[in-house]
């Protein structure tokens, strides 16, 4: 009887021994995650997607090491509504946010366009955060926020363990307060902050986000790379604005650390790196003032590069434009444990996929109490699937570098529904990837096929639609004026 005890404890304490090694496999194995989101950073503004002059081997290497997208987009052709769209897994038309917060206004335009419902991330969202930090993750963010700035809407009260918004590109002032940020570049202390979090996280599963400045206005960056550009060899049919250039070298030497950071504490096998943009490149600003900070502008006085940041081509359009240039963006995802080296997908991907994509790396389910719009990407990053043929939106309802408008992608076909006057543009992309050529009036069939699928968008996202202006003034319709809602903060 002794003996028969003996044998059912030691049964027991093997079960237990392979319960908890099989606990802690699953532990090691769930993959860490790193996402960098650069602002405002184009499509043709690196070489691996084509760009001759600018350098960022960080990113370049990033994209050897693992999968690149030239078919993925971001929700919104400016930040925030991106932003949300990230946070969220919801078009920004769906959160509320559809210009950035607060938003431009032209007060004597043909329409009054519609405000942001919601001028900061709503809590009752779940975000990404709170998703990972659910599934076992610690959690951070470092970086730009756009997204509320009360304390209720800040990233330590939306899912994040630990999280310091930043405002500026040097002296920077960080909420909650870290003293770290004097006479220095942000991007620096990013990653400082970056290889902190990782390191004290190292022994569980870590979700990083890591949100740049670079490369937005104005411009700025250190002399130094402003003059190793100045000198260098000019591309035929491209800008070459140096601090521009310097710019991405900063936001590539960002990349490098990580990853380097990475490699030297052994987590670079399991750790997925996302590499994004928030919306496509910025040609010049919206109102045509000079984009380059106080301290670089005596460098190009008298030069357009006063005024010219970069150029999307072959891209047509930029920023505040749902023409490709201004939503087409670079993304780039290396998880050497699963994606294989060199991978390019044709996939149409949009940031509304990274909270299913994320959730699903996880091993956990969507929550079920909230619309998700976006679908995950996991049979993609594994090429498995490239799903080349799905339909993607856009919402953008207010002026900016073009009218308000709406635009579908389905397959290689693209839409585009000016708010203003109701007309329509129709587009091959694989054909016309510059948008040259309207095919509205050669391809009706398509066309009625493409605006039955986003008008029947947007009526499931409920989007809010210009409408007349009683006050339109000819005259004076290009003035911009103060948005209503920043009017009434103050």
């Amino acid at each position: 009887m002794k003996k028969n005890i003996i044998l059912i404890l030691s049964i027991l304490l093997v079960f237990k021994t392979v319960g908890s090694t099989c606990s802690t496999r699953e532990k090691q194995v769930k993959p860490n995650i790193v996402f960098i989101l650069a602002d405002d950073l184009g499509w043709a503004d690196l070489p691996v997607y084509g760009n001759k002059f600018n350098e960022a081997p960080a990113i370049a290497q990033l994209a050897k090491d693992g999968i690149y997208f030239p078919n993925a987009y971001a929700a919104c052709p400016v930040c925030s509504p991106t932003r949300a769209s990230i946070m969220s897994g919801q078009y920004p038309a769906r959160v509320g946010i559809t210009d950035f917060i607060p938003g431009h206004w032209r007060p004597y335009e043909k329409v009054i366009v519609p405000k942001n419902r919601n001028q900061y991330l709503p809590s009752e969202i779940t975000t990404i955060g709170e998703a990972m930090k659910s599934a076992g993750y610690a959690t951070g963010y470092f970086g730009k926020w756009h997204l509320g700035n009360k304390s209720e809407y800040h990233p330590l009260n939306q899912g994040f363990d630990e999280s310091n918004v930043g405002q500026g590109y040097y002296n920077v002032k960080f909420t909650p307060p870290r003293a770290e940020g004097t006479n220095r570049r942000l991007s620096e202390l990013l990653v400082d902050f970056g290889e902190e979090f990782i390191r004290k996280h190292q022994k569980e599963p870590f979700f990083l986000f890591l949100a740049h400045f670079d490369v937005h206005v104005q411009l700025d960056a250190d002399q130094e790379l402003i003059d190793k550009y100045r000198v260098k060899t000019k591309i035929e049919g491209y800008p070459c604005n140096a601090v521009y250039a310097a710019m991405i070298e900063h936001l590539d030497q960002s990349v490098g650390r990580i990853t380097k950071k990475l490699e030297e504490l052994k987590l670079s096998e399991n750790t997925i790196v996302v590499f994004f943009s928030d919306n496509g490149g910025l040609n010049k600003r919206y109102d045509s003032i000079p984009l380059l900070a106080d301290s670089k502008a005596s460098m190009y006085k008298n030069d357009s590069l006063l005024y010219v940041a970069s150029s999307n081509k072959p891209l047509r359009g930029e920023k505040g434009t749902l023409y490709e240039g201004g939503i087409r963006v670079p993304l780039i995802v290396k998880w050497p444990a699963k994606i294989k080296k060199g991978m390019v997908s044709d996939g149409i991907v949009s940031s509304v996929d990274f909270f299913p994509t994320l959730v699903e790396l996880a091993g956990r389910k969507l929550p079920d109490d909230q619309v998700f719009d976006g679908k995950s990407l996991v049979s993609v990053l594994l090429g498995k699937n490239n799903d080349s043929e799905r339909a993607i939106f856009w919402h953008y309802p207010v002026y900016h570098h073009d009218e308000p408008a709406n635009a579908v992608r389905k397959g290689d076909w693209k839409l585009i529904q000016n708010l203003v006057d109701n007309h329509y543009e129709l587009f091959n992309l694989r054909k016309d990837i510059q948008e040259a050529n309207n095919c509205a009036s050669t391809e009706p069939g398509k066309l009625d096929e493409m605006i039955h699928i986003l008008k029947e968008w947007q009526q499931d996202i409920g989007a809010e639609l210009p409408s007349p202006n009683p006050n339109f003034n000819k005259q004076k319709r290009y003035e911009w004026g103060t948005h209503p809602d920043r009017i009434a903060k103050h």
